[in-house]
C-alpha cells in the first residue's frame, strides 16, 4: 500500500465510496445528501491543509484521509484529520495506515496535538483504532449524533499529544 497526495483525478474514485459513507449517516457529521461537487470542497483541501489517498501496486484507491488544523489563532497548533475507507477494502489495514500517516505529518508540521472533535461511539471500530494510536477520549458529548439505527447516541472528543 502507498499513501500519496491526492489529486483532481483522484475523486472520481473517492466519491463513491465517500458517497456510500456519507449517505448511510452512522460516522460522519456531514449532511446526508451532500452533492458530489460540495463534497469536493470539503474533502480536497488546499495546502497547508493535505489530503492523501491509500492505493494498491494497481493504483487502486483503498481509502482517504484529509488533514488539517483543527483551530486558527493561539489554537492553531491543533491538527484534526479524518478518515474513509472504501467497504470493499476494510479490515486490510488501510485506515491504521492512513491515521498513522496523518500523525506523522501534523508532527512534522509542528503541530503539538491532534484533536478529533467527533467520533460517533457507535462506530466502535474507528474509536478502537484511535485508542490503539494513543488517543484518548476527553469527553462525550450525550446524544450529540442522531444515527439512523441507534438513534441519539454520544460524539467523542479524541486527542493525542504529538
Amino acid at each position: 500500500m502507498l499513501i500519496r497526495e491526492a489529486n483532481t483525478a483522484d475523486w472520481p474514485a473517492i466519491w463513491p465510496f465517500f458517497h456510500r459513507i456519507v449517505a448511510a449517516g452512522e460516522t460522519f457529521t456531514y449532511p446526508v445528501d451532500l452533492g458530489k461537487e460540495e463534497a469536493r470542497g470539503w474533502w480536497m483541501l488546499p495546502e497547508p491543509a493535505r489530503t492523501v489517498v491509500a492505493v494498491d501496486q494497481a493504483g487502486t484507491v483503498l481509502g482517504t484521509a484529509k488533514m488539517n488544523r483543527n483551530h486558527l489563532g493561539n489554537a492553531a497548533h491543533i491538527a484534526s484529520a479524518s478518515f474513509m475507507v472504501d467497504s470493499a477494502h476494510e479490515g486490510r489495514g488501510v485506515g491504521r495506515a492512513l491515521c498513522r500517516h496523518a500523525v506523522e505529518w501534523a508532527r512534522a508540521a509542528g503541530f503539538r496535538g491532534m484533536q478529533f472533535n467527533a467520533v460517533v461511539e457507535t462506530n466502535t471500530r474507528a474509536v478502537g483504532l484511535y485508542r490503539s494510536l494513543g488517543f484518548e477520549v476527553l469527553g462525550t458529548l450525550p446524544e450529540g449524533f442522531r444515527h439512523p439505527g441507534h438513534g441519539y447516541v454520544g460524539l467523542h472528543i479524541m486527542y493525542r499529544a504529538l
